[in-house]
């Protein structure tokens, strides 16, 4: 299964690497350099890549990628989900996945590393069963067992690893019982110059943070499942009972984490919260182009769109961009060639426009296309798929919890062409 895992940071440096079987040199990784190079955005590198010897899969978390080095044939996604585990621990350990987090936490790393995956093969991955063998390092337990010589690691075997619910610990208690719910929708869109709409899709997750004292029952019920294409469940979730009521019906892990994602393909369901009217043409004579682009709100059910922003990269031939924004601010980047206007909130009564001249280099033949447009924002309290939650009902306790859901839509990956 995994032989090695390497933590390379956005700049293409190695900052940690771990060995389960054989060691593996560094040089295996000069393959996913030159992949990297290759791809634009770190998100775009492959995968998944085939080298003489080894398979390189990896995912690209918090500005770090996660590589593994595998010798045999495995099922691709199986390490997908392991290494996105693996980032998720961390996060839920340390409070944030990032190098210099890490670069603090070397011990407890290792540590978490060596019970994840046994001999290769993934072993416990459950948050609440590892914090009973490692606990989460804090200001006190380092000063002490830097005196001391101690670690983190638990002197007793986690109750839920023997359990049949092994992702709930044993005996939880707390003075105030609560359980919430995240609805984040992610579209990824790409609209062709007139504003149809090419291509469209929805992903969308459902976070859970649940602190609930003993062993609860809970039950969540949606007003639309329907909707829902490609739904992948926490391991807690009953499936046959989805499968026959389309109700969600589990115990639940302690603290946080993802219930369900979901996916919404049917290009109808998909409302695209904003239209953009623009217009970037590049002279044959004169050495310049002119640029106009203005945005309004299309269909986001009475909410306000925020964090709006569009990033646009230029060709090469574009020296400098004169351009006036009637709402934000906008940066254009010599180096890279990027025009980022950071428009905040939209205000459909004065709708924002940025417009101005493009100065190309003297002689340059003209662009042979236009760049797109990438577009970025926010709506808080709306599930643009219209996807709502009914009710939640807890069964096994006689306690009242406070019950809340909050609702989010957001931009993936969002283009506009031109």
């Amino acid at each position: 299964m995994i032989h090695s895992l390497f933590l390379i940071n956005h700049s293409g440096d190695i900052f940690l690497e771990k060995h389960w079987k054989s060691v593996i040199s560094r040089s295996v990784c000069d393959y996913f350099f030159e992949a990297k190079e290759k791809a634009v955005d770190p998100e775009n590198v492959a995968p998944v890549l085939q080298t003489p010897h080894h398979y390189l899969i990896s995912v690209y978390r918090g500005k770090l990628f996660f590589l593994s080095v595998v010798q045999t044939e495995v099922p691709p996604l199986f390490v997908i989900e392991f290494l996105h585990r693996v980032a998720d621990t961390f996060q839920d350990y340390f409070g944030e996945c990032s190098e210099g987090v890490i670069k603090d936490n070397l011990v407890t790393v290792y540590e978490l590393l060596e019970e994840m995956l046994d001999n290769g093969f993934p072993l416990a991955t459950e948050s609440n069963v590892l914090k009973e063998m490692i606990r989460p390092p804090n200001i006190l337990r380092s000063v002490v067992n830097t005196l001391t010589g101690g670690s983190n690691v638990g002197d007793k075997l986690p109750t839920g690893q023997l359990s049949n619910v092994p992702w709930r610990r044993a005996g939880v208690k707390y003075t105030n019982n609560e359980a919430y719910f995240d609805v984040i929708e992610e579209i990824d869109a790409i609209l062709d110059k007139s504003g149809t709409t090419v291509f469209a899709e929805i992903q969308g997750v459902v976070e859970a943070c649940v602190r609930l004292t003993g062993m609860p029952d809970l039950t969540l019920s949606f007003m639309n499942p329907r909707l829902l294409d490609d739904v992948s469940f926490h391991p807690c979730v009953r499936f046959k009972r989805w499968e026959s009521e389309r109700v969600l019906s589990f115990i639940p892990p302690d603290g946080n984490f993802t219930l369900m994602t979901y996916h919404v393909s049917s290009q109808n369901l998909v409302a695209i919260p904003v239209y953009v009217k623009q217009n970037i043409s590049f002279f044959e004579s004169g050495s310049c182009g002119r640029l106009d682009i203005t945005i309004g709100p299309k269909q986001n059910m009475g909410k306000t769109v925020e964090g709006l922003m569009v990033t646009i990269h230029m060709p090469k031939v574009v020296l400098s961009a004169n351009l006036t924004a009637t709402q934000g601010n906008y940066t254009y980047d010599l180096a890279t060639k990027v025009v980022v206007w950071d428009i905040g909130k939209l205000n459909p009564q004065k709708l924002p426009n940025l417009r101005g001249s493009l100065s190309l280099q003297a002689g340059a033949p003209k662009p042979d296309e236009n760049p797109s447009l990438n577009i970025d924002l926010k709506i808080q309290q709306l599930a643009i798929s219209g996807l709502k939650v009914s009710r939640l009902d807890m069964y096994g306790e006689k306690y009242k919890p406070f019950k809340g859901v909050k609702y989010l839509t957001k931009a993936g990956k969002f283009q506009v062409r031109t």
